[in-house]
């Protein structure tokens, strides 16, 4: 076993220039013959937007585990030490071979993918509203259910064909909204706009014509939720199909950014868009 320091930050300032950087060294270490699986140990902040972009872009079928802690080692009932621990464990798993990026924390073993940091104050910090693919006990893995959607292997996304990431950025939605937001983020030249919407996705009366506006200059509108589970019904709330528009699916805004922008590197048409969020 053998470790490495790509970069030394702080989660919440990761740029897609990280993202970026920490994929290609991943996909270059998974093409090595000795290299059986690889932990990478990451803030708790953004760890799960790291993990669905390396879920979406590293063509590996080793297992690739992300791992973080939400005590420092000083505390009482550190958790770190474990985290690592389990991560490593499941990462030299042949049985953890093939189910896409997973994250390892507080025993269990999630989805890269379907996981988000639920709450900020305890060791089960993060959850999914599918639940976890399985727990890794002493050492040893026990598994529930696998992963559906396309990643890695059957993804028709590449690291190593993507050079720069387009800038996507993210919109909220709430009561007395204002479209000042939306409208900033128009005349920056952001690609797509991600509305964080409250319920099923919804958007406040007054902030419809300032995104079919964004929409008409060629700007991506995505639909999403700022609520933690469910997803987000398209044609119900707006009228997607005549807007143009594209709706995330179960995705939080977050993640719904990170797609967003790896999906813009092969395509501008919203249909291919809607059924990349359908697939992934």
């Amino acid at each position: 076993m053998s470790g490495e320091q790509v970069f030394q930050i702080a989660s919440e300032s990761f740029t897609n220039e990280h993202l970026l950087k920490l994929g290609q060294r991943v996909s270059a270490l998974s093409k090595q013959a000795d290299v059986d699986g690889i932990v990478i140990t990451h803030g708790t902040d953004t760890l799960e937007e790291t993990a669905y972009f390396l879920n979406l872009t590293v063509r590996t079928n080793k297992p690739i585990v992300v791992v973080g802690s939400m005590r420092p080692g000083t505390a009482l009932s550190a958790d770190g030490a474990l985290n690592l621990y389990d991560a490593v464990s499941v990462a030299a798993s042949k049985d953890a071979a093939g189910k896409g990026v997973l994250v390892t924390i507080n025993d269990e073993i999630q989805s890269g993918r379907d996981v988000h940091k639920h709450i900020n104050i305890k060791t089960e910090a993060f959850k999914s509203q599918w639940g976890p693919l399985g727990m890794v006990v002493e050492g040893k893995n026990y598994w529930f259910r696998a992963p559906v959607k396309r990643h890695t292997t059957q993804s028709e996304f590449n690291i190593d064909d993507i050079k720069t990431l387009p800038a996507v950025d993210i919109v909220y939605g709430y009561g007395n909204m204002n479209t000042t937001g939306i409208e900033a983020y128009g005349k920056v030249g952001v690609k797509a706009l991600i509305h964080a919407g409250t319920g099923n996705g919804s958007v406040a009366a007054q902030a419809v014509e300032s995104l079919k506006a964004l929409r008409s200059q060629g700007v991506q509108i995505v639909r999403s939720a700022r609520v933690p589970d469910g997803f987000v019904l398209r044609n119900a709330e707006q009228p997607d199909d005549k807007y143009d528009w594209v709706v995330a699916h179960d995705l939080r805004p977050q993640k719904a950014r990170i797609l967003a922008m790896v999906a813009l590197t092969k395509t501008q048409d919203s249909k291919e868009l809607q059924r990349i969020f359908w697939e992934y």
